[in-house]
């Protein structure tokens, strides 16, 4: 079975300048972790990003003393003025989901969205477009824990639990707090590219882009650290020999595991049979190359250990949704900082990133 696509963007015009004035909510119980997502990618300075990078204001609509998780009080410097002219605003959790939504914050989220902002949510953040009627008849997610609560709650929503994050163009909803992170770099790549989202990526030390959705997470025994080792030295060797042939069989052994423990080890460290975990390793190296330069699609297929580009064409479509050249087209960095073909590919895809996105990683 394929993948899921978490989003078709529903056009390709760039983004307005008008998206990099970004307003995250503050509200009394504020979470401070989410919050500190939307100030760690859209608040700090980024010389880099040369004079069009966003502009961060925090903004309360509740007239009282707010508190936060940890002890802590805190006040929002931005006013309703910022909020108005914001087109970017966020929703960084929320108090708790049984915990009422104020008018004032769901009449100003309606309006700000009639006028064009795109407006975005983090884990229980959901429940507060919900309750302002942002989400009827659209695509959302949550965290796992409050996806069932906020299904049966607000029916006229499409909940998709499995989703990291889900981009409906003008609404944008992210599942567990570390997928808010995963939401924030795809903004960023939607508004600035892969290169600079990449950057920002390396300054928080993380991955640019994860595959996968929360789904196995729920409940997941963890592994014993030793086995937790000895396999993640097989993902570095896998990463480094993409284009070589690998079995179970092969693996086990380089493991010193039999090849029933190693497939159930495997398994439970990366949530995938080893065998489509290197496909989806494959087809990430493929993504980059497409991305990042003109090499042709054998080329590609052969440096990624799909075989031909044939097979290239036919997992990727089956995997992501459209065709190579499409994404290509779609996605590829302008000519002067495109890349060539690298010599070799060891490095991890996991220092890449891109739009269109299967889901099955919190």
């Amino acid at each position: 079975m394929p993948d899921k696509t978490a989003f078709m963007p529903k056009n390709e015009a760039p983004c307005f300048p008008a998206n990099r004035h970004v307003v995250s909510l503050v509200y009394d119980g504020l979470c401070t972790f989410e919050f500190g997502i939307t100030s760690e990618v859209f608040g700090l300075p980024r010389p880099e990003a040369g004079p069009d990078w966003y502009q961060f204001k925090s903004v309360s609509l509740e007239d009282q003393v707010l508190h936060a998780c940890g002890g802590l009080t805190v006040a929002a410097t931005g006013t309703a003025t910022d909020l108005h002219e914001a087109g970017t605003i966020i929703v960084p959790g929320w108090r708790g989901p049984d915990a009422p939504v104020p008018d004032q914050i769901c009449d100003a989220l309606v309006r700000a969205h009639k006028n064009g902002a795109r407006i975005i949510s983090i884990c229980g953040g959901a429940f507060v477009l919900a309750a302002a009627g942002l989400l009827d008849g659209r695509r959302a997610t949550t965290h796992w824990r409050f996806a069932e609560g906020l299904a049966q709650r607000y029916p006229a929503i499409a909940l998709d639990a499995n989703c990291l994050y889900i981009d409906e163009g003008d609404i944008l909803t992210s599942a567990g707090s570390s997928a808010g992170i995963d939401l924030c770099l795809h903004i960023v790549r939607s508004d600035f590219g892969a290169e600079l989202a990449n950057t920002v990526a390396r300054r928080l030390v993380m991955y640019s882009h994860r595959q996968g959705g929360q789904s196995q997470f729920i409940e997941r025994p963890v592994p014993v650290k030793r086995e937790a080792d000895r396999l993640s030295s097989i993902l570095d060797h896998i990463q480094a020999k993409l284009r070589h042939p690998h079995t179970v069989s092969s693996l086990a052994r380089h493991a010193g595991m039999s090849e029933r423990t190693f497939q159930r080890r495997f398994h439970s460290l990366t949530g995938l049979p080893p065998l489509k975990w290197i496909l989806r390793e494959r087809l990430e190296q493929a993504r980059i190359l497409l991305e990042t330069g003109s090499t042709a699609l054998d080329d590609i297929a052969s440096v990624t250990g799909l075989g031909s580009a044939e097979n290239l064409r036919f997992q990727f479509a089956r995997h992501y949704g459209v065709s190579p050249l499409i994404y290509r087209n779609r996605f590829a960095q302008r000519p002067e900082t495109s890349q060539t073909l690298p010599k070799h590919t060891g490095q991890s895809s996991s220092t890449a990133d891109f739009r269109l996105q299967p889901q099955r990683r919190l």
